[in-house]
């Protein structure tokens, strides 16, 4: 039997080419907290065994302390990113431990661990482009079949990647996302009065014109009079004229306030009367724990990983029901009790989720798999140990 060779570890670093989403978030986050946990010797891994590859144009700059980050070009003559992950990054990465933490990774690199956060082109094909939907449902089975792993963020999402043939159920491992992130900064709590909200007169949601998201509804319900001394805070890209365009009617107590950092994001949460996320399907469900982890009372609807990740700690409305969502913004408006004790559970259970936690069983993960035994065939089993 040959020596045992530990194989350096890569980790798939297209993400910084582009304004961070909740999947980059993800991605910048766990490599934060890998980072953390090796520092302090919780791992057998070596950092000096670990980089980020990213393509020649990624802007942003993480502000790892150890890890480097490696830049290398895109394919000749072929446009952007998609073509640098599928061509450039398996050659560089070739005798490496390849890790893809945002969906996709390039097929033909086989020694790899790729996290598929969700199943939502299947589930919601409307909220997705035409060329985007073929492409996930081209490469992502193709990684299933040659990755070594797949990751995945919630016993939901794994449950409808073995539903839509992406992969099977024993080569998929739930790593929950963490949410303790958003207690690293100091709050903007100046940004809410600046914004003209007062506290605890206002709900706040994500503004995104995604059909999963559903929006809608949340424009229903503050549309009714029993809410018209409340302001909906939306907050993310999509502006009001960007709703009207697509045929929303947009009630006048509905207030946007853009694209905010995390400081800003946290002091509106803190504020807040409650965060409102009436997904009709989540992979995950970020930001309703980030919001209960900063003492924000959560409404979610039952659908997707946010009953699994929330628990009994937020409050339930149907998603295709106005009248719920309003009937659960005015009992939170009308009971001091009901809030405090959302507010308590909610903490609590957000605190389950923290980037630790999934960092080590990544660490767990990729410990199993940098071991390069000459003569055996085949990926490690991800269901060990």
């Amino acid at each position: 039997m040959g020596q045992e060779r530990v194989k350096p570890i890569v980790f798939n670093g297209k993400f910084l080419t582009v304004a961070p989403t909740g999947v980059h978030r993800v991605a910048e986050e766990l490599i934060h907290a890998f980072e953390r946990l090796v520092i302090s010797r919780r791992s057998a891994i070596e950092l000096s065994d670990v980089t980020v590859v990213a393509p020649t144009s990624a802007q942003r700059k993480p502000s790892f302390s150890m890890i480097g980050v490696i830049k290398r070009g895109f394919a000749s003559g072929l446009p952007r990113e998609y073509p640098w992950e599928q061509i450039n990054l398996p050659w560089i990465a070739r005798n490496a431990l390849l890790v893809n933490l945002c969906n996709m990774g390039p097929v033909f690199h086989f020694d790899s661990l790729t996290m598929i956060h969700d199943a939502q082109v299947y589930l919601t094909p409307a909220s997705y482009s035409l060329g985007f939907k073929l492409w996930y449902r081209l490469i992502q089975p193709l990684l299933g079949r040659t990755s070594r792993g797949i990751l995945t963020v919630s016993e939901y999402s794994k449950e409808q990647l073995v539903r839509y043939g992406v992969a099977p159920a024993e080569k998929i491992t739930v790593i929950h996302n963490g949410c303790d992130h958003v207690l690293a900064n100091a709050p903007a709590h100046g940004f809410v009065a600046a914004s003209g909200l007062d506290e605890g007169r206002y709900v706040l949601a994500l503004s995104s014109t995604q059909s999963h998201k559903n929006i809608r509804v949340l424009f229903q319900a503050f549309a009714d009079q029993r809410l018209a001394h409340l302001t909906l805070v939306l907050f993310g890209a999509a502006s009001k004229s960007t709703f009207e365009s697509l045929g929303f009617e947009v009630p006048p107590n509905v207030r946007f306030v853009g694209r905010i950092d995390d400081a800003e994001l946290a002091a509106l949460m803190i504020h807040a009367l409650a965060f409102a996320c009436p997904s009709t399907t989540e992979g995950f469900g970020l930001p309703p724990l980030e919001a209960m982890i900063l003492g924000c009372p959560a409404i979610i609807a039952p659908c997707g990983a946010l009953p699994e990740v929330c628990g009994d700690a937020a409050l339930q409305a149907d998603p295709h029901t106005p009248d719920e969502w309003v009937e659960k913004i005015m009992s939170l408006a009308a009971d001091p009790k009901l809030r405090a004790h959302m507010r308590e559970s909610g903490q609590r259970q957000a605190a389950l989720f923290t980037w630790d936690t999934a960092a080590r069983k990544l660490a767990h993960l990729l410990g199993l798999n940098v071991l390069d035994r000459p003569g055996e065939a085949g990926p490690t089993d991800m269901q060990s140990r």
